[in-house]
């Protein structure tokens, strides 16, 4: 029953809180493992709760009604990535995933939710302090990426710069 009652409150806690919560603050809060928050949290999304995980930690998403989504085919280098992911939040988009179609596991979806540039900059602030590599390693620099936005005109936006930029894959 202790267990159940941790991951009501961690529910609650992500419910109520207006930024990600770590993994890390979640384990200090309540007195276990970063690795029990873990299996709380697989346990919560088991369960139908929109638990996403982002560089900053855990968040509830829940989708807007009014908004288009879209996704993108994009290659580009390393030295391009931090380039591609603001063009997504400059222009409005929020973006969701990405996505790599590898030869042995299939698809790997992963959830990103960056909206502004300052999630980007922590993004790429933990890659930079981490021995992970991007996704798009696993696939020669080819991958997806969905993005919503509040409109068609948004995306539209998105897809010409990405185009002019040369990173969008036409014909994928």
């Amino acid at each position: 029953m202790l267990a159940k009652k941790r991951r009501d409150n961690i529910l609650q806690d992500l419910e109520k809180s207006d930024s990600a919560l770590s993994g890390s603050i979640l384990a200090e809060r309540y007195g276990v493992s970063r690795q029990v928050i873990v299996q709380d949290i697989a346990l919560l999304r088991a369960s139908g709760k929109t638990i996403v995980s982002t560089a900053e930690g855990y968040r509830i998403y829940a989708a807007k009604e009014d908004t288009h989504k879209r996704v993108f085919c994009v290659k580009h280098d390393d030295e391009a990535l931090e380039e591609e992911l603001f063009i997504f939040v400059d222009n409005g988009g929020h973006l969701l995933n990405t996505i790599v179609d590898h030869a042995i596991y299939g698809e790997i979806d992963v959830d990103l939710h960056l909206s502004s540039r300052r999630q980007v900059k922590a993004f790429m602030e933990k890659l930079e302090d981490t021995s992970f590599v991007p996704l798009m390693h696993l696939t020669g620099g080819h991958h997806y990426h969905t993005v919503e936005a509040d409109s068609e005109d948004v995306l539209d936006a998105i897809e010409e710069e990405l185009r002019s930029k040369g990173f969008l894959l036409e014909d994928s």
